[in-house]
């Protein structure tokens, strides 16, 4: 039976994760060089780069790049700071109470799949076309997706733990506080991170709503314009923002949760 191949070490992940990015980069440069992609529908990353030092010198669209950025990063962090207050407290209700459960999952399960482009019309009429409808439909996109998840995370705990706990004499408030929610935690995280990720894609449809700024607007107007290095430039902050959000919550897990995959 062959053994189960061992965990890199970070320096040897940290190195091939670097050595692909360069090698994409590389290719990315020789579709340019040699012509394999027309630079209108794929510029070349001397184009993007380009783009990029004569934004961070004047901005786009008379506003200055790191405004964009700091525009799209406030309004997702207030919608999923917003959904995780929400979302954990309701998901982890519905898996220790099955009523709760039965109750709501209906909801859940419909409003979680519905895509979030046709509620734009709706969220206009409710809620104008300000920063508030922006921050709803990240938040909307993020929140039910946390409950699902937390929810599934307390299902998932050991029953032969909570028997074991039960035999012990554990009281209902012990068996949450000492079981329940420290074998909950790492799929709590993990559901997070998932959501986290939905909300960030949302980002663009929410910033099509009557937008001035943000990097979801920026990557639109651009792309009206035919601006396509400023699009790829929009992208490619969308992608690092979104990487380092994760790689936030990925260290928070670490310091919080240093128990997950250690049973």
């Amino acid at each position: 039976m062959k053994e189960f191949p061992a965990p890199l070490t970070i320096q040897s992940r940290v190195a091939i994760s670097v050595a692909s990015v360069i090698g994409l980069i590389i290719l990315w440069h020789a579709s340019g060089r040699f012509e394999w992609v027309s630079p209108l529908v794929l510029p070349p990353p001397e184009e993007v780069w380009g783009s990029a030092r004569d934004m961070l010198q004047d901005g786009y669209r008379q506003m200055p790049l790191w405004m964009h950025v700091a525009s799209s990063v406030g309004r997702a962090l207030i919608a999923f700071a917003a959904a995780i207050a929400a979302g954990v407290p309701l998901g982890l209700s519905m898996g220790i109470f099955p009523v709760l459960s039965a109750l709501l999952d209906p909801f859940v399960q419909f409003f979680r799949p519905l895509p979030k482009l046709a509620l734009i019309p709706l969220v206009i009429l409710w809620l104008g076309i300000g920063e508030a409808s922006k921050i709803f439909l990240i938040f909307f996109s993020t929140l039910f997706t946390v409950v699902v998840g937390c929810a599934a995370a307390v299902r998932g705990v050991g029953q032969g733990k909570l028997r074991l706990g039960e035999a012990l004499g554990a009281t209902h408030w012990q068996l949450l506080r000492f079981i329940i929610l420290p074998g909950a935690l790492p799929e709590v995280f993990t559901s997070i991170r998932l959501a986290i990720g939905v909300g960030w894609t949302t980002l663009i449809a929410s910033e099509m709503v009557a937008a001035e700024s943000g990097l979801g607007w920026m990557v639109m107007n651009a792309s009206s314009y035919m601006r396509t290095d400023v699009v790829m430039l929009g992208i490619i902050f969308l992608g690092l923002t979104g990487y380092l959000l994760d790689l936030c919550i990925v260290i928070l897990q670490k310091f919080a949760v240093p128990w997950a995959g250690k049973d």
